[in-house]
């Protein structure tokens, strides 16, 4: 129930930003072009949403018989955590990241990067995957995949009103009741994206603390998600992810803008150091990814045929 209700504020959120920036670029006429747009958005964001994100960062399904290891992996966590078999799907990025999505646990998608699978021992992809697993059993990925779509819809109104301060025609009429003049709309086409932002971090940073949490329990303990966090720390900063989208940030483990201070203000994720910590025990000074990651080991690799 709480997540539902969280989801009614955010569509509710996001609806009152697209509504405002159609007033402003169109007055009352433009309010309810927009009010037309959100409706459809919501809709859409609800049936289509995780599809979008699987689509923007490339990432394609594989078969029981394409990655036997992967399949079985993401099997026993679910038969632990008692929910239905999800799809799983490999993103062609060097990047080790995952994400969970879709609008429910009969139509949950799992995605893990190439480099993930490439750089991490199995306990340490099992940790990801109960962690992603969790996500699903407590019911985040739909507002996950609703907030990635309603954010970008409102950063693109958002470019289409400075665009259209810059060039005129805003809707400013007092009569049509766009009062805010060009100064306003300008104001508001920066800060509606940090609004967005903000939204976005409010809802996922407490939803990572319970998944990790949830996942170390399907694990049995939580060392492995402990390290595999460690790793994602250190290689994060290294291999930074290509062409990450800020909407989409919150939905990966780990922050996949990081490396880029401007977005780390924004952050969508508590401080790793602090969610190790927690799974450790530990105060957050005791903790963290200090130690260098275990590099490759040099034998073959049964997920390079993935590259």
């Amino acid at each position: 129930m709480g997540n539902q209700i969280r989801t009614t504020v955010l569509l509710a959120l996001m609806t009152v930003f697209i509504m405002v920036i159609g007033q402003m670029l169109g007055g009352r006429g433009g309010m309810m072009i927009a009010l037309v747009l959100a409706a459809g958005m919501n809709f859409f964001s609800y049936w289509f949403s995780d599809k979008v994100v699987l689509k923007m960062y490339h990432a394609h399904e594989v078969t029981p018989q394409q990655a036997p290891d992967l399949y079985e992996m993401v099997r026993t966590l679910a038969d632990r955590a008692g929910l239905p078999m999800p799809k799983v799907y490999i993103i062609p990025q060097e990047t080790p990241n995952a994400f969970a999505t879709g609008r429910n646990p009969e139509h949950a998608v799992v995605a893990v990067t190439e480099g993930l699978l490439r750089l991490m021992d199995r306990e340490e992809i099992m940790g990801v995957l109960a962690h992603e697993l969790a996500h699903v059993n407590n019911r985040d990925i739909l507002i996950g995949s609703i907030a990635a779509t309603m954010a970008g819809a409102i950063m693109m109104l958002a470019n289409m009103a400075r665009w259209s301060a810059i060039f005129g025609g805003v809707g400013n009429s007092d009569e049509e009741g766009g009062g805010l003049g060009i100064f306003g709309v300008i104001l508001m086409s920066v800060l509606a994206p940090v609004a967005a932002m903000l939204i976005q971090m409010g809802i996922s940073r407490s939803r990572e603390y319970l998944a990790d949490e949830t996942g170390a329990k399907f694990m049995g303990n939580p060392e492995s998600l402990a390290r595999a966090l460690e790793k994602l720390g250190a290689y994060s900063g290294r291999i930074p992810m290509q062409d990450a989208r800020p909407e989409t940030a919150h939905m990966f483990i780990v922050n996949p803008l990081s490396g880029r201070s401007l977005m780390n203000l924004f952050s969508t994720h508590p401080p790793l150091e602090e969610r190790i910590a927690r799974l450790r025990g530990q105060r957050p000074a005791d903790a963290g990814p200090g130690r260098p990651p275990a590099g490759p080991s040099g034998r073959d690799n049964p997920w390079d045929r993935f590259r």
